[in-house]
């Protein structure tokens, strides 16, 4: 049931991502062909909490997505189960999803 649960929740997040995806291009093909300097890019983002939400949502999502991937790999590849998979899947999702939020907090904060 859990596996279950699981595939439902990584197909979730990819449906959640890919919109943020395309949006994330389109604001970085619009920046570029603009001449934004980083420094004009930061300057729009910091203290948005737009920017906040939209890539906050973007780097939870990854990090869900991401870790329930190589959960399966894990799993698959050197026979790992229960209660340590589980451990080292949540450990993952801590890492990525602590990385990407520090990142988002750098840049809108």
């Amino acid at each position: 049931m859990i596996g279950v649960r699981l595939y439902m929740l990584q197909r979730l997040t990819a449906l959640i991502m890919a919109p943020l995806v395309i949006g994330h291009i389109a604001v970085m093909i619009y920046a570029v062909q603009g001449g934004l300097s980083a420094s004009e890019i930061l300057g729009r983002t910091q203290g948005s909490l737009l920017w906040a939400l939209f890539y906050g949502t973007f780097a939870v999502a990854v990090a869900l997505h991401a870790a329930i991937g190589l959960r399966a790999i894990i799993h698959e590849t050197f026979g790992l189960g229960g209660k340590s998979l589980a451990i080292l899947t949540l450990g993952i999702f801590a890492l990525l999803g602590g990385m990407g939020l520090h990142a988002v907090y750098a840049v809108t904060a």
